[in-house]
């Protein structure tokens, strides 16, 4: 049940962007009419039914924000933010005045929750979210990663989508409803996915905002290494240069081994409003053997992804990716000492057109992949695979020049989606919503769920 129910205080401004890493921020933090109340939800550390074996007790105490229209005429909106890692209810008030429109404030009742492990609850890893802050990509070292391990001990097998998908059961259950809308950002989308695979029966429809496919998130990160070329060449026929930066940057990498650092580094620059203007200058400039504006964009963006864990807990960030996905090595209860060489047998039989402009190095050593391959062995159930969303409408959202969640994972999910509408925005980055990428994401938002 919901407890400690009370006006909210104001949410800070100036957060990072629901959905996303550094940047691209959705708005002006004003809620306008929209009033919230801040409520707690308990739920058990263990969801009976989710696994086997031993059963652990305990309990989570999970915030909760809500509009205060509760006879809402079309029922709950659920926002469901990104990382994994990232709170919700500190960002109430800049979804209520940034990325949702007033019009869909009057039709639903927008509910926001922090998910467990975020927020005031964070998973806390001093180490590897001092190394990573809010990145995806960045590479972290060995010991990082298994400190954080150590850290959170045995209870870091609870924190999985699967357990997600059961605490927003039981908000559901808390406030009183037979079904959820549910709009999520980024890794929300895969949270949002896996609930309504989950329980068919008790969604209404689905808004996927830049979107983590459901059914198969590959931790080599090939689709997001093969888009890059892509967006290169847009940015460049948009701006006219003069070069194939997608070429340039592969000659980069092969002269200097840095493809996992070059792929955080693009990957960040496309996160909200895409800020990639200056980067096929600056390959140019390095093919041609000057790299001091190529170092100093590289260094700027890791130093703007610093994040404490309240922001973007890095330990969860751990627990959730690598017990949720699947590698070349398994599951995450493969042992540890077989990854990096079922790894390297894996990227070793790509061809050279799937890791372009980048390397096999990349691929196989990017952070996710990195990190994952140094998470302990933990037993996990896994989620069905090859089902699709039910028959409810679903609107999926993709910038064009996204390097996080790039165009092939949200096409790959419009095919899951009996229902799906998949709108491509062209120019937008990541978080398809934020005021940063413009106002079309915003606006078929709005359509589709109040028309």
């Amino acid at each position: 049940m919901l407890s400690g129910a009370h006006p909210c205080d104001q949410p800070a401004s100036g957060t990072t962007a629901p959905g996303s890493r550094a940047g691209g921020g959705p708005g002006a933090s004003d809620p306008g009419s929209v009033t919230f109340d801040c409520a707690t939800l308990t739920v058990p550390l263990d969801h009976a039914g989710l696994r086997t074996g031993p059963k652990s007790d305990g309990q989570l105490t999970l915030q909760i924000a809500m509009a205060d229209n509760a006879d809402a005429p079309r029922g709950v909106l659920v926002f469901l933010t990104g990382g994994p890692g990232q709170p919700a209810v500190p960002f109430a008030a800049s979804v209520a005045s940034g990325l949702v429109d007033p019009a869909v404030l009057r039709d639903y009742r927008l509910v926001l929750i922090d998910q467990r492990g975020t927020g005031e609850g964070a998973l806390q890893c001093p180490q590897l979210q001092q190394v990573m802050g809010s990145s995806d990509l960045t590479v972290p070292p060995a010991s990082a990663v298994q400190a954080c391990a150590e850290a959170i001990g045995e209870i870091r097998r609870f924190f999985t989508t699967a357990d997600t998908v059961a605490d927003l059961d039981a908000l559901r259950q808390a406030l009183g409803v037979e079904k959820l809308s549910l709009d999520g950002v980024s890794y929300g989308t895969f949270v949002a996915a896996r609930y309504a695979v989950t329980h068919p029966d008790r969604v209404s429809r689905l808004v996927l905002d830049s979107v983590v496919p459901h059914d198969d998130v590959d931790p080599l990160e090939l689709a997001g290494i093969r888009r890059t070329a892509e967006v290169l060449r847009m940015v460049c026929a948009e701006t006219g240069c003069p070069t194939d930066p997608a070429q340039d940057l592969s000659e980069v990498v092969r002269a200097r081994h840095d493809g996992p650092e070059l792929f955080d580094t693009l990957t960040d620059l496309s996160i909200g409003g895409p800020r990639l203007d200056d980067i096929p200058a600056a390959l140019h400039d390095a093919v041609r053997g000057n790299y001091t504006k190529l170092d100093e964009i590289v260094a700027t963006e890791h130093r703007n992804q610093a994040a404490t864990a309240f922001e973007l807990s890095q330990g969860l960030h751990a627990s959730t990716l690598c017990e949720d996905l699947r590698g070349p090595w398994g599951d995450a209860a493969t042992p540890v000492a077989g990854r990096a060489a079922a790894t390297q047998k894996a990227v070793a039989a790509l061809p050279d057109a799937a890791v372009f402009p980048y390397d096999r190095a990349t691929a196989a050593g990017n952070g996710i992949s990195v990190t994952c391959q140094e998470w302990p062995a933990t037993p996990v159930v896994p989620f069905p695979a090859g089902r699709n969303l039910p028959a409810v409408p679903v609107l999926l959202l993709a910038g064009d020049h996204d390097l996080s969640t790039p165009l092939q994972w949200a096409q790959q999910e419009a095919a899951h989606a009996p229902l799906g509408h998949l709108v491509v925005i062209p120019g937008a980055g990541h978080s398809t919503q934020s005021s940063s990428n413009g106002p079309m994401g915003r606006a078929a938002v709005t359509e589709f769920l109040t028309h």
